[in-house]
């Protein structure tokens, strides 16, 4: 059972407090930030505001003041006093505005993929259309297991994250049909060259290392996928990815409330 540090929900016309809703299913989108530190810390924070922001627009969601609505909520949520290691997720729909905290949990080392033929709908969007998903992961140890999406027998992405592949020295992504996530950004602008490849279940043999990334996990790697039998050979790239990670969270500014 996930443990939620803050559950709240408000009215976007007029900022009243309603009962809880996490709008999993509604036609909306969302964001997962990763909050931490005291005072807190908010990792890749305006990116995370500005992709929800054009992820809204995209969805017939708009106000004048929409991102300052979005930042008020936050910052009457959380305060300078508490230590944070928790994910932040903000989450409409075109009438309400939901704000939870829930705790962190870090990945661990013996990580295995378990695949499923699934694939997000409208995948190039951070949208609520989840509970699928989420009815395999609330199964699930998230610290040592996620689940790899699967379509067309092709490896895409995970539950919570983007997927890297390390063969001959090369980093590779899927070609297309995953949500782009921020820390995958910011990994590809640290990396001379990730190569987009369509990742056929067949060929995941071939693969040294297969990477997490994303706010929940960070840079995580897969020991195993137990159900095909593919085994990681090293932790070469992953320590070099992991290194530039740990950067990010140092240079890291406290947040401005």
């Amino acid at each position: 059972m996930v443990t939620y540090l803050l559950k709240k929900s408000y009215r976007l016309n007029n900022f009243k407090e309603i009962n809880f809703k996490d709008l999993w299913g509604d036609h909306g989108v969302f964001t997962t930030m990763w909050i931490f530190g005291k005072p807190p810390k908010i990792l890749f924070f305006n990116n995370h505001i500005n992709n929800l922001i054009k992820s809204l627009k995209s969805y017939g969601i708009s106000k004048k003041t929409l991102k300052k609505d979005i930042i008020e909520t936050i910052n009457k949520n959380i305060t300078e006093k508490r230590n944070y290691n928790h994910l932040l997720r903000i989450a409409l729909n075109k009438k309400i505005i939901s704000i939870s905290l829930r705790k962190r949990v870090s990945p661990k080392l013996n990580f295995d993929l378990k695949l499923v033929k699934l694939k997000r709908e409208d995948p190039t969007h951070k949208n609520l259309k989840y509970k699928k998903i989420l009815s395999y992961l609330s199964k699930m140890d998230n610290s040592k297991s996620d689940i790899g999406l699967v379509s067309n027998k092709k490896l895409l992405e995970t539950g919570t994250s983007n997927l890297l592949f390390v063969k001959d020295q090369k980093i590779f992504t899927p070609k297309k049909n995953y949500y782009v996530g921020n820390t995958f950004k910011f990994i590809k602008n640290r990396m001379r060259k990730i190569i987009k490849k369509d990742i056929f279940l067949k060929e995941l043999e071939n693969y040294n290392e297969i990477i997490l990334v994303g706010s929940g996990k960070g840079v995580t790697s897969v020991k195993t996928i137990n159900q095909i039998g593919w085994k990681r050979k090293n932790l070469n790239k992953y320590k070099i990815l992991h290194k530039h990670y740990q950067s990010a969270i140092k240079n890291c500014n406290n947040y401005k409330f």
